[in-house]
């Protein structure tokens, strides 16, 4: 399954969007924090984890999704949540901890929902697979249209809600397809030291699924794998187990000095980063300009500054607001 020239520009976008909000992000994130680095200082107090060097896994799965497709991520959200149509001034309210955020600015940057575009996720490891065969079965037993996809890390699919929700979403057969991001590192712990198996996708048949394995951190591989397991979910075939070989940019939260990473691995990393080299692609193949690659880049960083600026603008909640929509 090829995408279109169209496609491909999208997620390109979609690719700069991410990449230029995170970068934004990073830098307001420390403001307040140095010299000495406290979290709970700045604008945006708590952890931060960013997906640079991931949008991939995002663009390419989201490009065959529409709205009424449930979605649901881990603590490192922004690529997925942006790829799926998120309101990214909502989102970046919330980050900021505002009263326009999604949550009013309850949730903060690991728990982003949009229930337009049926959008969640989780700060706890591996809790994006129970919501998404969940919510694949509601589709079944609605009969309503509709597929769900859960994102996970290397690291979760040693969790025992991996092993549970896949066999569920096998025995009921639901339209349902996980996606794991292995950027070979949960936390510090690299994949080779945690993990029995080279390949996760290879677990897929002890739960009588499709497994798929995807090299080399490409949209267009990505597009093309996830496109067939998509569609086999809307046709009733089932669930779909793909890992995606990908890239972590960044440290695995803000403020993480890396030590754990065998000298020189960034480097090597940041010469396959996936935006220039899907910048390459569409001058190759469909004689993309410096010029048409200059006004979409214009056009990504406008759009996150408007949001980042809303967010400044937005208001904080009143103190008194704490319990609003809490049940107790």
């Amino acid at each position: 399954m090829k995408p279109s020239q169209e496609q491909e520009i999208w997620m390109y976008k979609h690719m700069l969007i991410s990449r230029f909000f995170e970068e934004e992000i990073e830098k307001i994130y420390m403001e307040g924090k140095t010299p000495a680095f406290n979290m709970a200082n700045g604008p945006i107090p708590g952890e931060m984890h960013l997906s640079n060097g991931q949008e991939p896994c995002a663009v390419g799965v989201c490009a065959h999704l529409n709205p009424e497709d449930v979605v649901t991520s881990t603590h490192r959200p922004h690529h997925v949540a942006i790829a799926k149509g998120v309101d990214l001034k909502g989102m970046t309210a919330e980050i900021f901890g505002k009263k326009t955020g999604l949550s009013g600015g309850r949730g903060g940057h690991m728990h982003i929902f949009d229930a337009n575009v049926n959008f969640s996720c989780s700060g706890i490891i591996g809790q994006s697979i129970g919501p998404a065969v969940g919510a694949a079965l509601s589709r079944v037993m609605q009969k309503k249209s509709g597929v769900a996809v859960a994102y996970l890390g290397e690291g979760a699919a040693n969790q025992g809600a991996f092993h549970e929700g896949l066999n569920m979403a096998a025995v009921w057969n639901l339209p349902v397809v996980f996606v794991i991001e292995d950027n070979s590192w949960g936390i510090s712990v690299s994949k080779k030291a945690s993990t029995a198996v080279e390949r996760n996708s290879d677990r897929a048949v002890a739960y009588g699924m499709p497994g798929e394995h995807i090299k080399g951190n490409d949209p267009i591989a990505i597009f093309d794998v996830v496109g067939r397991a998509i569609e086999r979910a809307r046709n009733g075939e089932g669930p779909t187990l793909i890992e995606i070989e990908t890239s972590r940019l960044a440290g695995h939260f803000m403020g993480d000095t890396e030590g754990y990473r065998p000298k020189g691995e960034k480097e090597e990393l940041f010469k396959i980063d996936p935006i220039p080299t899907m910048t390459k692609r569409l001058a190759e193949v469909y004689g993309w300009s410096d010029e048409d690659d200059r006004k979409l880049v214009e056009e990504a960083h406008a759009i996150v500054d408007e949001a980042i600026q809303y967010a400044r603008d937005s208001e904080y909640p009143e103190p008194e607001e704490a319990m609003d929509k809490v049940f107790v």
